[in-house]
């Protein structure tokens, strides 16, 4: 696999069918894609001939719809329908009229997004890499245990989304398509009016003759429609406008945005209160067992009863913890025999063949104690009856607490998607760009070239364009620079960012999956997917860690059995009526027992995981693992600009008097004047005034009195504060190429452009810089 931070793993990655029924699905007759081009190298052809005859038994082939074959260059160039033929077909084709063909050149490699259902450890993930390598077409898999996802890349000519999930489900798991190649921009529509066969059938045939509609899925349980569009070519209201005219009187067609729940979070919900429930059950009746073993025993007399004899020498503690330790083994714990049988009928290992290994060696072995203390009336062994139920329920709390954990972590991540405003003023412009109608409508239905407006303290829906007026945007959330950025006709705006001051109209360039805010959330999942290299030492380590620890569990017994069987150390160290076979045993047990919670593939994945959700939640963006593993090496962190360090928004550092007015009056006015503007600068000059009162012990909330308050733009504010003129400015520049000069002394004239003709500068005035 790539380094971190590889193109190939910025691909769309959020854009999910979440929603989408599996069940009463019907996909369309549409094609996926309409056609597919493909390239060969041909040799052995000599002459103009050749190319004909090639020409001529390819284009005989079903679903062929043109081929050219250059003798020169030794290529031919197909295009073809992908459902009715395929590349493979084509080659054998030429190969049939003794023509070389060498491997397929500038293959199309498509992307798709898989849920991956049941791994426990790295072993889970790798082997589901390796059965997905094995697939034919398939150029790279990347499977993230935490984030229980697969991202494949494969020739679509050659292989397809249902051979990659079928790979993954003979590997023993559970695979779902979350998104592929061209399908991230789908929609889901809620239809209203439809009541007959005959009303699916019609609205299926309006969209599917819509020009950029690739694909279209019926859920007819839950009256719903998922259409997979193009948006350079058409967009969501354009579709709800087709479903609605397609009806004809009396019949009504009403569609609506539909937000599905999302399988992923329904899924893991399920997992959740799944590990819950299995872990209460198992404690129901582990707690017992463990009360029956290893407390009330320390407890004379309350614990007497447990050593009355039935039968020989078993008791009634050895059955009543074989009768409640055997639905927690077979029945709660039965998830890892499911497991282990996967695993090993693949030919690897993993977790749940250790836990199996374990808690079947405790159990069996305590089964062969009653069986020999039913037989003998001398014999006393102990049973580990307690050890098998409380591993079960120790690890079933733990994979409890792991998709707490993870469910979490995606919350954290799915918070930055939340940040875009749900629903935009749309407008109709004239030519001349005067303003026909507006209506707000939701975000999800803006198409490319829309025009939008922002009002100030708004939140802009999507990227795109200011085509008129002017206005500062706060961009701290994309850049972290703390002052607002200047916006003016032929600026862009990111969506999610906060439009401060002014008014703007944009025009959108980049909507859904391609806006910069679902690029930095693909971004930080597809670094969730991308593996850290301690994390694949851990890999290869758990790979041979099963193995290793039944080698080691054997010897152990073998340490102790052969010096028992040539009575190396004292005889009284074996517990009476046992012998040095069984001593050993319990030796061995004890070993797999121990080795259980295999921690050492789960930490790694789950770490890198939290790390990334939780930065991205607090604005730091991190390119997987393989950052974080050498952050520790960093000694010196070089800032490119003072947004990086700063709060997110403007505040005053510090003042200058250059006349005997006091401090405090100087900020009332300044205040007073800026009291009544958006600019962000005036926010910060009245945030600074009020803690300044507070120091002087002045109410904090009074204003003065501000009359005749003017913007403006480029240039500053200027107001009447209680008979005196305000005029609050930058020090120096020039919006219309004049100098501007400001002296801060009452009763100076100023040369600055916006200088009221009406008024001029008498003692009464007080000009500010800011």
């Amino acid at each position: 696999m790539e380094q971190n931070g590889e193109s190939h793993l910025k691909e769309p990655l959020l854009h999910a069918a979440d929603g989408a029924s599996a069940a009463a699905a019907r996909v369309s007759p549409r094609k996926e894609r309409t056609t597919r081009k493909v390239m060969f190298n041909v040799r052995g052809m000599s002459c103009g001939s050749c190319a004909v005859s090639i020409e001529t038994v390819v284009a005989g082939l079903k679903g062929v719809e043109s081929i050219q074959v250059s003798t020169l260059q030794g290529q031919a160039v197909v295009q073809y329908s992908p459902e009715e033929t395929d590349a493979r077909t084509i080659k054998e084709a030429i190969e049939d009229i003794n023509f070389e063909v060498d491997e397929l050149q500038e293959q199309e490699i498509a992307v798709c997004r898989l849920r991956i259902k049941g791994m426990a450890c790295t072993s889970c993930s790798e082997s589901i890499e390796r059965a997905l390598l094995m697939v034919p077409g398939v150029k790279k898999a990347a499977v993230g245990l935490a984030l229980e996802e697969a991202k494949v890349h494969f020739d679509p000519n050659i292989t397809s989304r249902d051979l990659l999930i079928e790979a993954i489900e003979d590997a023993g798991f559970g695979a779902d398509l979350i998104s592929y190649g061209d399908d991230v921009n789908k929609m889901h529509l809620k239809l209203e009016g439809v009541s007959s066969p005959e009303d699916t059938k019609l609205i299926q045939s309006v969209l599917e003759t819509v020009e950029g509609v690739n694909n279209v899925e019926w859920d007819t349980s839950g009256q719903t429609v998922t259409v997979a569009y193009d948006p350079d070519v058409t967009g969501p209201r354009l579709l709800i406008q087709r479903i609605q005219d397609a009806a004809e009187p009396p019949k009504c067609f009403n569609a609506s945005l539909y937000s599905p729940p999302k399988q992923r979070e329904v899924e893991r919900h399920h997992e959740i209160m799944s590990y819950r429930n299995q872990f209460l059950w198992s404690c129901l009746f582990s707690v017992p067992v463990f009360l029956f073993a290893m407390v009330l025993p320390m407890l004379p007399p309350s614990g007497d009863w447990l050593f009355y004899k039935i039968y020989n020498n078993m008791t009634v503690g050895m059955l009543l913890r074989w009768l409640l330790c055997s639905p927690v083994q077979f029945i709660i714990g039965w998830r890892f025999y499911v497991g282990a049988y996967h695993a090993l009928k693949r030919g690897y290992s993993n977790m749940d063949v250790l836990v199996a290994l374990g808690t079947n060696a405790a159990y069996f072995y305590s089964v062969y104690i009653i069986v020999k203390a039913l037989t003998s009336d001398t014999f006393e062994g102990q049973d580990l009856f307690e050890t098998s139920s409380m591993l079960v329920s120790f690890i079933l709390l733990g994979k409890y607490l792991e998709v707490v954990a993870k469910g979490k972590t995606s919350d954290a991540l799915s918070k930055l998607t939340e940040l875009a405003p749900e629903t935009a003023v749309l407008l109709t412009l004239e030519k001349d760009g005067s303003v026909i109608s507006e209506v707000e409508i939701s975000t999800q239905l803006l198409q490319r070239n829309d025009f939008i407006k922002i009002v100030p303290g708004e939140k802009v829906p999507v990227d795109g364009v200011v085509i008129k007026g002017q206005s500062h945007v706060n961009e701290s959330m994309i850049t972290g620079e703390a002052r607002p950025i200047a916006k003016k006709p032929g600026d862009k705006v990111i969506g999610g960012t906060v439009n401060d001051n002014g008014f703007i109209i944009v025009k959108a360039t980049h909507v859904g999956s391609e806006t910069a805010l679902s690029q930095i959330v693909q971004l930080v999942e597809a670094a969730q997917l991308a593996r850290a290299p301690v994390q694949r030492l851990a890999d290869k380590i758990s790979r041979f860690f099963v193995p290793t620890v039944v080698v080691a569990a054997f010897l152990t017994w073998l340490g102790w059995f052969i010096p028992g069987q040539l009575h190396l150390y004292p005889q009284q160290w074996i517990p009476k009526a046992m012998d040095s076979f069984e001593l050993a045993l319990q030796f061995g047990i004890s070993v797999l027992v121990v080795a259980c919670p295999c921690a050492l593939g789960l930490a790694t994945p789950t770490a890198v995981m939290v790390a990334t959700g939780k930065g991205a939640s607090l604005g730091v963006l991190i390119k997987g693992g393989n950052a974080l593993e050498k952050a520790h090496k960093i000694k010196t962190i070089i800032f490119d600009k003072t947004g990086t360090l700063t709060k997110g928004k403007p505040s005053v550092v510090q003042t200058k008097t250059f006349s005997k007015i006091p401090l405090l009056e100087l900020c009332d006015l300044t205040a007073s004047a800026e009291a009544n503007s958006e600019h962000p600068l005036s926010k910060a000059i009245v945030e600074y005034t009020k803690k300044l009162r507070e120091q002087y012990g002045s109410p904090s909330d009074h204003m003065m009195d501000s009359k005749d308050f003017e913007v403006h733009p480029g240039a500053g504010v200027s107001a009447n504060v209680e008979g005196k003129l305000v005029l609050v400015a930058r020090r120096g520049g020039a919006d219309d190429g004049r100098a501007r000069r400001w002296w801060l002394e009452p009763g100076v004239r100023s040369t600055h452009p916006f200088w009221p003709p009406s008024r001029g500068a008498t003692d009464e005035t007080v000009a500010v810089n800011v």
